[in-house]
């Protein structure tokens, strides 16, 4: 799933960006690495562009916007803004995403997003923990060098303005989200729901705590993996994380509020509410952590609901299963085989393929053969008639699936482009204003045009509002706040869809291999018949 990130920066060297984009940096210190003879080391493969610049280096244009702008000039001012973009590691193999496909997507969305910046826009193939993930930055000048249209994150004149500064509101940031997801259910990219909120949350100071911890941890075991020596923990966990999995200890079990209370206090954790918020405190803390820094799983209303299914689940132990069993059967479905098609080796064999490719496909099909049983039971099937009428299935709810999503993605549009309209007329108002103060009939017709622009845009709203039955503009954030849901939900569509799609291409390549078995053992069948009579 890809992820957006933004930081701020108060740095006037604008070159330091650049620096950090093209140049090895040590991850714990950010500093560049020199070589052996003090000189900076290129990063191995990256795409670099620039927009707005003029054809003059980033650095250069963004200190000559800065002077004729007379902005950006006290060491307070924030200089620049840095978005990153990181998309989940199974894009590049299950999607096909690839470094020059992610720098042109980093491209239009800085293009859309951000007009009127000057910004760089550089993608890297890997993430500094060698995750493999391929992630894009995106840096502008926090001045508007040109005037811009009214989009949706903005809610002031000035946002529009060139000599204006870019704001990454909280609203901004949900947009910008929004807009990631979007892209990345366009893309046909790995995608969750960014805006409502992270299972666990962490931040920048946890995660290098993490990263610093673990490298230290990996330092001081070293000399007794080297001695044969196993040690006792090789996995570094921060402070919170040992606090997460102690509240999921004590929730796993918990069918109330007072019985998860007790069970913290036992690990001498102290849970309280304030203001219908929790907040856990540790016994090394002086300050309780509140559950918005630890993540959703812990406020209280997931807390409560986790303790409502555990009672409810408590009340009817006969039907539901044990904790043992779902482990199991989470497992077994992480595990399950991925089963490919069998290859029709007599075919190969006639299109020229020689005896190699013969022992490798033989070998492939043993194990589609064996991967094929192992799903055909484990889906519960007993003939293939029941395999068939799953298959169907599976289509059936992927097609439905996939009909709910067209409507939705049509809705989503037609609300967007409502959207567009409506702050295309909301940045003619000034203009529109102006007229009604005009006092003759010569005098509004000479404002009209100069103002001509204005209502030319104005007009054209007009009538798409009139065409649509629109008497009543929607306010502006509770127009966003729809489009925002109407993402979230389907952002949930998305992924099961793609869980509905892949579990029938499973049950249809068991489906083949078997019609395939079935036929060449037909023949052997028929072979067999005819010696017993």
């Amino acid at each position: 799933m890809a992820t957006l990130k933004h930081i701020n920066s108060k740095n006037a060297d604008y070159g330091a960006a650049e620096q950090y984009l093209l140049f090895e940096h040590d991850e714990f210190t950010m500093k560049p690495v020199l070589d052996e003879t003090g000189r900076l080391i290129p990063r191995e493969d990256y795409r670099l562009s620039t927009l707005n610049c003029g054809g003059e280096d980033f650095a250069v244009a963004c200190m000559r916007a800065n002077l004729r702008y007379e902005k950006n000039q006290r060491r307070e001012d924030v200089k620049s803004h840095h978005y990153i973009i990181s998309f989940d590691p199974r894009d590049g193999p299950d999607n096909g995403l690839t470094v020059d496909r992610a720098q042109a997507l980093g491209e239009k969305f800085c293009a859309e997003h951000f007009p009127g910046h000057q910004a760089l826009v550089c993608t890297h193939p890997d993430g500094h923990n060698h995750s493999g993930n391929i992630h894009v930055h995106i840096v502008i000048n926090s001045l508007r060098i040109e005037e811009v249209p009214f989009l949706p994150y903005m809610d002031r004149p000035a946002d529009t303005k060139a000599g204006c500064k870019h704001r990454c509101t909280d609203a901004a940031l949900r947009y910008f989200k929004s807009e990631v997801m979007e892209m990345c259910h366009r893309e046909g990219l790995y995608q969750i729901d960014l805006l409502n909120g992270s299972k666990n949350r962490v931040t920048d100071r946890e995660y290098w705590a993490q990263k610093k911890g673990q490298a230290a941890l990996d330092k001081q075991n070293a000399p007794m993996i080297a001695g044969g020596i196993t040690p006792r923990q090789t996995k570094f966990e921060t402070n919170k994380e040992k606090l997460r999995q102690t509240i999921r200890k004590a929730l796993a079990t918990a069918a109330s509020f007072d019985e998860f209370s007790s069970l913290l206090l036992r690990e001498g954790v102290a849970v309280k509410e304030s203001r219908g918020r929790l907040s856990y405190l540790t016994p090394d803390r002086t300050k309780p952590i509140t559950a918005r820094k630890l993540g959703d799983d812990f406020d209280r209303a997931a807390v409560l609901a986790v303790l409502e299914q555990n009672a409810a689940r408590a009340a009817e132990k006969a039907a539901a299963l044990s904790i043992k069993d779902q482990l199991r059967a989470d497992r077994a479905a992480r595990t399950a085989p991925n089963v490919q098609r069998l290859v029709d080796i007599e075919q190969k064999k006639a299109e020229g393929k020689g005896r190699g490719y013969e022992r490798w496909a033989t070998m492939h099909n043993l194990k589609q053969m064996a991967a094929t049983l192992n799903v055909y039971q484990e889906y519960g099937f007993t003939s293939p008639e029941q395999l068939e009428a799953a298959v169907d299935t599976a289509y059936q709810e992927m097609r439905q699936t996939s009909g709910e999503l067209k409507t939705l993605e049509t809705k989503l549009q037609g609300k967007k482009e409502l959207q567009q309209q409506v702050l295309a007329y909301a940045k003619t108002k000034p203009a529109r204003d102006g007229l009604k103060a005009q006092k003759s009939p010569k005098a509004r017709e000479a404002y009209r045009q100069a103002h001509e622009s204005d209502f030319i845009i104005a007009d054209a709203a007009a009538r798409y509002f009139k065409a649509h039955g629109i008497t009543k503009l929607p306010a502006r954030k509770a127009l966003q706040d729809e489009i925002e849901q109407l993402v979230s939900k389907k952002s949930g569509l998305y992924n099961t869809y793609h869980e509905q799609k892949q579990r029938y291409v499973e049950l249809q390549t068991v489906k083949r291999n078997i019609d395939q078995i079935l036929r060449r053992s037909e023949p052997h069948r028929r072979k067999e018949q005819s010696h017993e009579r």
